[in-house]
C-alpha cells in the first residue's frame, strides 16, 4: 500500500514537472543488477591471459562464497551479454566469473585480430583457461574453484578437469561435447527425422542435399554445418519448444554489460573464430576418457540435439570419478540455464555447492 502510494505520488510529480524520456534499458538493467551487499564483489576488467587482454567480470553477494568460472560456448558465443537472465540468483551462493574468451565479444575488441589469428587453437584456449583458473585462485586466495563449461566451453572445461583436477572442487558440463563427429551424425539423423515427421518439404530437401553428413572422411564443411544447425534449431534441438534463437539473441541487445558495438562484436568474433577452430572442434572425442580425478556433474537437456544428450548419458555411465552425478532437464535442449533457470539454480545449490564443503541451505 505504501509503495503504491509513493509510486503514484512520484509519477504525478514527474508528470507535473514534464518528465524526460526514460533512460535506455541498458542503464536501467545495469543499475538494478549492481551488487550492493556489504560483503559483495562486483568487478569488470581486462586481464593479461596468454599474452593478450581478456575480459572478465567477477560478481557475488558474499565474496567468501566459492568461485564458479563459466566457460562459454560457441566458439565465440559469450554468455556475458545475457548473464543478467540467470546469473543474479547464482550470485547468492557463488562468486560468478564470466569470461569472454580469445576471439570473443569484448576480448575480440580489445586486441588486434591480425596478431591474435595465429594463436587461435584449441590448445591455446585450454591453456588460457588454465591461466585464468590460476589467476582467480591467486587473486582471490582460493585453493580451488568450480568450473562449468557449456557446449564449446565444455571441450575446454573437460580438458581442464583432466589436466588440473587438483585446482577444481568439481567440473560441471552443460551441453557437454563428447564426440563431435558422432554427435553431428546423431543430430543430423534426428533433424531429418523431425523434418519428415513434420512434412516440411523444404527442410527435407535441404538436409538430404548435404548428405552424407558428416562427409565420408568425417569432416563437416562450414556451409553444411550451417544447414544442419538451421533446421535443428527450427525443430527445437537448440531451445526446447522454440523454432528460433531470436528470443535469446534479442536479450543481448539490451544487455547491461554490452554496448551496441559490443553486441556487433559477437558476430564479428564468431566469423573470426569458428573457421579457425572448426577442424579441431570436429576432431574432439572424449570417449576414451574413462576417469577424472575431480568430481564431475553433467547437466543434460532431454531434447538437446546440438550436443546430443544420448552421447553424454553413455559417456557418464562409463566414467569414474571421486563423485559424479547426471542431472536431466526435461524441458530443455541446449541452452539449459536460460531454459530452466529455477531448476538449474536448485541443482547448483543442492548438488554443486556442497562439493566446496559448504552445506546446501
Amino acid at each position: 500500500m505504501f509503495r503504491t502510494f509513493m509510486f503514484t505520488v512520484t509519477m504525478l510529480a514527474a508528470v507535473a514537472a514534464g518528465a524526460a524520456e526514460p533512460p535506455d534499458p541498458h542503464a536501467i538493467l545495469a543499475e538494478y543488477g549492481k551488487i550492493v551487499s556489504d560483503h559483495g564483489i562486483d568487478e569488470a576488467r581486462a586481464v593479461e591471459i596468454g599474452g593478450i587482454k581478456q575480459w572478465i567480470t567477477v560478481r557475488g553477494r558474499d565474496r567468501d562464497n566459492p568461485i564458479l568460472l563459466l566457460i562459454h560456448g560457441g566458439p565465440a558465443a559469450p554468455d556475458l551479454p545475457n548473464r543478467y537472465l540467470f546469473e543474479p540468483s547464482w550470485a547468492d551462493y557463488f562468486t560468478v566469473v564470466e569470461w569472454d574468451q580469445r576471439g570473443s565479444g569484448k576480448t575480440f575488441e580489445l586486441n588486434d585480430s591480425a596478431a591474435v589469428a595465429p594463436t587461435m587453437s584449441k590448445e591455446r584456449m585450454i591453456e588460457d583457461a588454465e591461466e585464468l583458473v590460476d589467476y582467480l585462485r591467486q587473486t582471490y586466495r582460493r585453493d580451488k574453484i568450480f568450473v562449468m563449461g557449456h557446449s564449446w566451453g565444455s571441450l575446454v572445461g573437460l580438458s581442464l578437469a583432466q589436466r588440473r583436477p587438483d585446482r577444481l572442487y568439481a567440473y560441471i558440463g552443460v551441453g557437454q561435447i563428447i564426440a563431435m563427429k558422432q554427435g553431428e551424425k546423431v543430430s543430423y539423423d534426428w533433424t531429418l527425422a523431425q523434418a519428415r515427421k513434420a512434412g516440411n518439404a523444404e527442410a527435407v530437401k535441404e538436409l538430404t542435399a548435404i548428405a552424407p553428413y558428416p562427409e565420408a572422411d568425417g569432416s563437416v564443411p562450414l556451409d553444411k554445418l550451417g544447414t544442419e544447425r538451421k533446421w535443428s534449431i527450427v525443430f527445437g534441438g537448440l531451445i526446447h519448444g522454440r523454432s528460433s534463437y531470436d528470443p535469446l539473441e534479442n536479450t543481448e541487445k539490451i544487455s547491461p554489460d554490452y554496448s551496441w558495438a559490443d553486441y556487433k562484436a559477437i558476430d564479428q568474433g564468431s566469423a573470426f573464430t569458428l573457421p579457425k577452430l572448426l577442424d579441431e572442434l570436429m576432431n574432439t572425442d572424449f570417449t576414451g576418457v574413462t576417469r577424472l580425478d575431480c568430481p564431475v556433474l553433467m547437466f543434460a537437456g532431454r531434447t538437446d540435439y546440438t550436443t546430443p544428450s544420448p552421447l553424454i548419458e553413455r559417456w557418464y555411465a562409463a566414467v569414474t570419478a571421486p563423485a559424479k552425478k547426471l542431472v536431466w532437464f526435461e524441458q530443455s535442449s541446449h541452452m539449459i540455464y536460460e531454459e530452466e533457470p529455477g531448476r538449474f539454480l536448485v541443482h547448483l545449490v543442492q548438488d554443486v555447492l556442497p562439493l566446496s564443503g559448504r552445506p546446501a541451505p
